[in-house]
């Protein structure tokens, strides 16, 4: 645990440090001004209250593109400089540095959530009787857990590549098609098209997080992708000793 600490402590910083990290960041909240300041004004014109959910919506989106370009320089960066072969041979174990690397840019993920908590605490002060409470807990809720399942499967893309370039589009690749695997579903309802829909990751946010629904399914889906990505992150990291 001790490794694992001190690599997402080292990891976490380093986005602090880093221009593209606060490109980032910037770009999140740019976009996020501009919708959150579009959807007020309109709501306002046709007078009706907007819900939390117009938050929801946007910063699951702005997430799923955005992810891969916080990871992309996780473990690309390290093997670019070459570090990576250092730390190789370091007393660390392999899934204790993807774990680190997660965790890392978990951290950073998480501070960018938790400043877009000011958007609805202006709702609530704009809207009567406020916003509800449930659906914007369970929505930040799935938020959590679905970034930290796109930030799993970016470390572990990551683990691919030397070339962080590289490491975005293709993960950002791997996540689309997650994002889109379930539409062949809408055309029946047997066995293949029924899998497909639960391996779409927005199937497990939308039906229910974002409607204040928080299921235990669900739950346990988001794990089973992080876990499963930084075991394959782990198997890919282990390869590069071999090499």
């Amino acid at each position: 645990m001790r490794n694992i600490w001190i690599i997402a402590r080292k990891e976490f910083k380093q986005f602090f440090v880093s221009p593209v990290a606060y490109a980032i960041a910037l770009a999140i909240f740019l976009i996020m001004g501009v919708l959150f300041y579009a959807t007020v004004l309109s709501a306002a014109y046709q007078q009706y209250a907007p819900s939390v959910q117009v938050i929801l919506g946007p910063l699951a989106t702005i997430f799923l593109f955005t992810t891969p370009a916080i990871t992309m320089r996780t473990l690309p960066e390290e093997q670019r400089t070459g570090t990576l072969e250092l730390l190789l041979t370091a007393p660390v174990r392999d899934w204790e540095l993807v774990i680190g690397k997660w965790l890392g840019a978990m951290g950073f993920i998480l501070t960018i959530l938790l400043v877009t908590w000011v958007y609805p605490i202006i709702l609530n002060r704009l809207v009567d009787p406020g916003i509800d409470q449930g659906i914007l807990v369970s929505g930040y809720l799935g938020l959590v857990l679905m970034v930290a399942a796109f930030s799993a499967i970016g470390v572990a893309v990551g683990s691919l590549f030397s070339n962080q370039i590289a490491a975005f589009f293709t993960t950002l690749g791997v996540l689309l098609v997650l994002w889109m695997i379930g539409y062949p579903s809408m055309a029946g309802g047997s066995l293949g098209p029924s899998l497909l829909a639960y391996l779409d990751i927005s199937e497990h946010f939308y039906p229910t997080f974002y409607r204040g629904i928080i299921d235990l399914k669900d739950i346990v889906y988001f794990i089973s992708v992080i876990a499963l990505a930084l075991f394959l992150g782990s198997i890919s990291v282990e390869s590069r000793r071999w090499r």
